[in-house]
C-alpha cells in the first residue's frame, strides 16, 4: 500500500483481528485434537467461555456417538446443541448458577467405568462459572475474595492459585472425581504460556501450590479474608497426586496461533509483522506507555523493523484498582487511552487491543481503534484525557469519539490481541 488513510488502517488492523478469532474458532480447530472414540460412555463437561461453543463442535464432529454430560458458559455464550446441556452463569464472579453448573457436572461424572469417557472442555473464563466453594466457605465469601483479587492487580496465575485452594472442584479434583474414568481435556488457552494447569484453574490438572503460596498472595496485595477463608486455608489438605489421573491435555487455539494468523494477514497486506509475544503482563496503562516508545523507534529508525510495520502481542494485561475510582474501562481500552496519550498525536500511527471474546472486562466492546487524531478529536469534544485514564474511564473515551470494537460474543477466547500499525 503507497497510501495510508484511517479507513484503511482500520480496514488492515480490523482484518488481523477477525483472522486471530478466526484462527480459534472450535468447529474448525477441535476436531484434529479429538481423541479415540470410547467403548463406553462419553460424558462431556467443560466450563469457559467458549465451553458451549466447543460442545457444539464436538456433536458435530462425532455425530455417531452418544453424548451426555454438561457444560457452563458466560452469560449470552450459549449456543445451541442436541445431547450436552448448556448452563448460563456469572464472569468474572460467579454467580449460584456457577455452582449449580459445579453440582451438575460432578454428577455427569459420577459412577464410571475405566472404558467410558471423559471429555473435558475448558476455555478462558471457566474459574469464575464453575464454582464450588471448599467446604466451609460460603459463596458469598468465595465472592467477596474474588472480586479482591480483581481489583487488586494480581495475575491470573496469581488469581486461579488461590481459587483453587478455595474449590472443591479445581486444581484436578474433577479428574478425580471422575476416576476410574479417564479425562481427555480440549482446551481453548486464555494464560501466558499455555499452562493447563492455569486455565479455568485447572479442574482436570493435579496442582502442586501450597496454602503458603496462596497467603503469600494474599498478603502481598493486602486482601482480607473472612475467617472462615482463613480457617480453611489454615487446614491443610491432601493434594490432588492419584497416579491414576494421567492428564490427557489438548491444545485447541492458543495465543500464539492466533498471532500468527494475524501475522500473515499482514505479510498479504504487505506489511511486517513483529510478535513481541504472546504472554505479556503488567499494567495496561504501563505496557501503553512501552508500547508508544517501540512504535516511535520503528517510525524513526526502522529499528527493531522498517516500516510500514505492525507490531503484534498477546497476553492478558491488569488493570489495578485498588480503593479508587473505577468508571467504564476494560484491559484494552485503558491500554489503548494510555498508547495515546503517550503518542501524543504522532503521525502515520494506528493501534487496536481487543479481547478475543468479545468482551474487555465487563463492558459490550471487545476494544477499540486509537487514530493519530485521537486526542485531537478528544480535545475537541472537551474529554479530559488524563482524569479518564486516572477514572479508568477508558471506555467512554472511545465511546465518544466512535472507536469501540463492537463484535458482540465471539465464542472463543485466546485472550488479548493488540495491534500497533506504523507505517
Amino acid at each position: 500500500m503507497a497510501t495510508w488513510s484511517d479507513d484503511i488502517a482500520r480496514s488492515a488492523l480490523a482484518e488481523m483481528f477477525q483472522a486471530a478469532i478466526k484462527s480459534a474458532d472450535p468447529h474448525a480447530a477441535l476436531i484434529d485434537t479429538l481423541p479415540e472414540k470410547p467403548l463406553g460412555r462419553c460424558v462431556v463437561v467443560g466450563a469457559g467461555k467458549a465451553s458451549a461453543a466447543m460442545a457444539a463442535a464436538l456433536e458435530a464432529a462425532w455425530p455417531d456417538v452418544p453424548l451426555s454430560g454438561v457444560v457452563v458458559t458466560r452469560y449470552g455464550h450459549a449456543v445451541t446443541t442436541r445431547q450436552i446441556r448448556i448452563i448460563e452463569a456469572a464472569h468474572p464472579v460467579s454467580d449460584a448458577m456457577s455452582e449449580v453448573a459445579s453440582m451438575l457436572i460432578l454428577d455427569a461424572i459420577n459412577h464410571l467405568t475405566s472404558d467410558d469417557l471423559v471429555i473435558a472442555l475448558i476455555s478462558g473464563g471457566g474459574s469464575s462459572l464453575m464454582a464450588l466453594p471448599r467446604t466451609g466457605i460460603t459463596l458469598a465469601e468465595k465472592q467477596a475474595v474474588n472480586q479482591a483479587l480483581l481489583r487488586s492487580g494480581a495475575t491470573i496465575r496469581e488469581m486461579n492459585t488461590v481459587r483453587k485452594h478455595l474449590s472443591d472442584i479445581k486444581g484436578g479434583r474433577l479428574a478425580l472425581a471422575a476416576l476410574p474414568a479417564p479425562v481427555v481435556t480440549l482446551v481453548i488457552s486464555d494464560v501466558p504460556g499455555d499452562n493447563p494447569a492455569d486455565i479455568a484453574s485447572g479442574p482436570t490438572v493435579p496442582d502442586n501450590s501450597t496454602p503458603e503460596q496462596v497467603t503469600e498472595i494474599l498478603k502481598r496485595y493486602s486482601i482480607g479474608v473472612p475467617e472462615s477463608v482463613a480457617q480453611v486455608l489454615a487446614s491443610r489438605r491432601e493434594p490432588v497426586t492419584d497416579p491414576r489421573i494421567q492428564p490427557d491435555v489438548r491444545m485447541v487455539a492458543t495465543p500464539a496461533k492466533a498471532l500468527l494468523a494475524a501475522a500473515a494477514i499482514a505479510h498479504r497486506l504487505g506489511i511486517t509483522p513483529l510478535i513481541l509475544g504472546d504472554a505479556l503482563e503488567g499494567e495496561s496503562a504501563q505496557l501503553g506507555i512501552m508500547m508508544a516508545g517501540i512504535a516511535r523507534s520503528v517510525k524513526y529508525h526502522g529499528l527493531p523493523v522498517s516500516t510500514p510495520a505492525v507490531l503484534l502481542s498477546g497476553g492478558e494485561t491488569t488493570v489495578t484498582i485498588g480503593a479508587g475510582v473505577a468508571k467504564r474501562g476494560g484491559r484494552n481500552t485503558e491500554f489503548l487511552l494510555s498508547l495515546a496519550t503517550a503518542l501524543a498525536g504522532e503521525t502515520h500511527i494506528w493501534a487496536m487491543a481487543g479481547d478475543s471474546d468479545g468482551i474487555d472486562g465487563t463492558e459490550d466492546a471487545a476494544g477499540a481503534f486509537v487514530r493519530p487524531d485521537s486526542l485531537q478529536r478528544a480535545q475537541e469534544k472537551g474529554l479530559s484525557v488524563n482524569q479518564m485514564l486516572a477514572e479508568h474511564d477508558s471506555y467512554s473515551f472511545f465511546a465518544a469519539l466512535d472507536d469501540l470494537i463492537k463484535t458482540g460474543p465471539t465464542l472463543t477466547n485466546v485472550n488479548d490481541i493488540r495491534a500497533i500499525l506504523i507505517t
